[in-house]
């Protein structure tokens, strides 16, 4: 292999991944907690684990297990509250110092995230350089947080590769040794094949990469398409998917709640309906956005089906108050007494007002002033300091991090937890 093809690849992507991210912010922030089983969970009261560390992974502890079985595995493991503003803070740094590298970032998750490096090669070097690079600049960010880092060829090798060495390992796959390199690794580590993907390619005797791509395409394009076509590039390191860094209008803006087990009072129901609509409302508010269409969704607890409905709903200010009024329509209509596990409201049909008051009729103008008012309010002193007196009887579980959390822009909002 010539030279120059050692130091220059033609194309080289970073996968960033933070190591049982919130566990060690957790770690980092108490020492007491350091070298210690921990598994995060969604408030005290949670029940199931967000994260947890690698002290609890080695008891055979996993991510979304329920706390009585990792218990059982791990006696000694310490249930930690999520804190989902440090979190998001923490993360924010990390994306951000890692412009130092490249502008060229695109945010998967609140702790994951692909660098297009291959236009920085002659600035800072060959990409095993700026991978080493890359995890100063997070270590620098994030006080020493650990993160195992991919460097391959394209987005879906090299997040194969940086699940291949944890916790803060970094593994190199160039693009001329990928297809060797992913012959063995398992089909269902290739970010796209599902369960039913999966149970598919089975039927042809494909258990790893090797196996989908010895495959005829014709198989897959049949079946999946497009995706299939992707599938098939990707179990080769061959698949092209740019690392995109504009994050796209959102199509929707929506919140879900679980409720107490077999709830059937309908004023605990309408509760949460109402918490949910207030919350969207005021997202939308928030990031200038109207809706066109309401979804109000119940979730049964016996069958696992439920009751939904869509409504269209007139362009203008949000209003949480509105948005109840159809999803009290919803439980006249189609609940009858059965017992709720989870409702659901979300808004579609988004278009931006780009914070022009004349999109408003001067009846909506005078109501966003109340708006703004107490949104200036929950926003400085926490969320729903100031609310209907209906959800003074909210649920008390704190706010979580969507997957959709971005560090900028309308996704990056995270209401103070406690007040949720």
């Amino acid at each position: 292999m010539s030279e120059e093809q050692t130091c220059y690849w033609p194309r080289a992507i970073l996968h960033i991944d933070m190591n049982a991210f919130f566990a060690s912010v957790e770690q980092r922030d108490f020492p007491e907690l350091r070298g210690r089983p921990i598994g995060v969970t969604n408030g005290e009261v949670g029940s199931t684990l967000i994260t947890c560390s690698y002290e609890a992974r080695a008891h055979g502890v996993k991510t979304g297990m329920r706390l009585p079985e990792a218990r059982s595995l791990c006696p000694k493991i310490i249930q930690r509250p999520a804190r989902p503003k440090v979190y998001a803070q923490v993360s924010t740094r990390i994306m951000h110092a890692l412009a130092e590298l490249s502008p060229d970032i695109e945010v998967f998750s609140v702790d994951e995230a692909f660098v297009d490096v291959t236009h920085c090669q002659r600035l800072h070097g060959s990409p095993e350089h700026m991978a080493a690079m890359a995890r100063d600049i997070i270590h620098r960010a994030s006080d020493g947080l650990p993160c195992s880092i991919g460097v391959a060829g394209t987005r879906l090798t090299a997040k194969i590769a940086s699940d291949m060495q944890k916790p803060n390992g970094i593994v190199i796959i160039p693009p001329w040794e990928a297809r060797e390199r992913l012959r063995d690794v398992p089909m269902e580590k290739l970010c796209g094949i599902g369960p039913r993907v999966a149970e598919y390619l089975r039927l042809y005797g494909a258990r790893t990469c090797g196996d989908v791509a010895a495959l005829p395409l014709t198989i897959l394009e049949r079946r999946f398409g497009v995706t299939g076509k992707r599938l098939w590039l990707a179990s080769q390191g061959l698949d092209s998917d740019p690392v995109i860094n504009d994050v796209a209008p959102p199509q929707s803006v929506g919140h879900g709640k679980v409720v107490p087990p077999r709830t059937t009072s309908r004023r605990v129901i309408e509760t949460y309906l109402r918490h949910m609509c207030e919350k969207v409302a005021t997202r939308l508010r928030r990031y200038g956005f109207q809706a066109g269409r309401l979804f109000i969704g119940l979730r049964y607890a016996e069958s696992g089906e439920g009751a939904a409905a869509e409504y269209e709903i007139a362009y203008g200010a949000p209003n949480g108050k509105k948005f109840f009024e159809l999803a009290r329509a919803l439980m006249k209509a189609q609940w009858h007494g059965q017992a709720v596990t989870q409702v659901q409201v979300t808004a579609t049909r988004l278009k931006s007002t780009s914070g022009q008051m004349e999109l408003f009729a001067p009846a909506d103008a005078r109501q966003l002033n109340r708006f703004a008012a107490v949104d200036g309010v929950n926003e400085k002193y926490g969320e729903f300091t100031v609310a209907p007196a209906t959800l003074l009887e909210r649920s008390s579980m704190p706010n979580v991090i969507a997957p959709a959390w971005r560090p900028d822009g309308h996704r990056q909002h995270i209401p103070d937890s406690d007040k949720s």
